[in-house]
């Protein structure tokens, strides 16, 4: 049994209580010591075993190999994440210093424009994917059932619009 918390006791302290129920029962719990404040409560989850005697000792060993490997499983799975948060955090914040630096790199230097002299006109850009209009153009109707569909459609938004204007005073 002893044998089978060795990898548990290599990174902390384990607090084992043996209690007995009654009629040939023994409750055995496995309590792992918390290490620091700010740690995942996780790993220290207790694991409570109840038996007999006859059945702890043919059990139990199993029971606690399979407690050790799951606790140190999640406790690589936690420092895994950390490392993993910790480089993206770091990364963001080198890729945000370099755009600010950039930026500064790059302001635009305006200098004064003479009286004779003109600006010229930047070229026409092409619109991108959110540049739209705020309204959808209607399209040209084709028969009188769709410019009354249309009309309809434009009225129960005007009406929603007043709906929300009087709901938000």
């Amino acid at each position: 049994m002893f044998q089978q918390l060795v990898p548990l006791l290599r990174q902390r302290s384990v607090l084992l209580t043996v209690t007995p129920l009654g009629e040939d029962q023994i409750r055995v719990n496995v309590l792992p010591k918390k290490l620091a404040d700010g740690e995942n409560a996780a790993l220290t989850t207790p694991m409570s075993f109840t038996g007999t005697a006859a059945e702890l000792d043919a059990q139990l060993a199993n029971a606690i190999v399979s407690f050790v490997a799951s606790h140190l499983e999640l406790k690589n799975t936690l420092d895994r994440a950390k490392e993993e948060m910790a480089a993206a955090a770091k990364t963001a914040q080198e890729e945000a210093r370099n755009k600010s630096k950039t930026a500064k790199k790059t302001a635009p230097v305006t200098a004064p424009v003479k009286k004779d002299e003109q600006i010229p006109a930047e070229p026409p850009t092409t619109p991108g994917l959110f540049d739209m209009p705020s309204a959808m153009p209607t399209p040209p109707a084709d028969s009188d059932e769709e410019a009354e569909i249309l009309a309809e459609i434009k009225q129960d938004e005007e009406t929603e619009e007043d709906d929300e204007v009087l709901v938000a005073s």
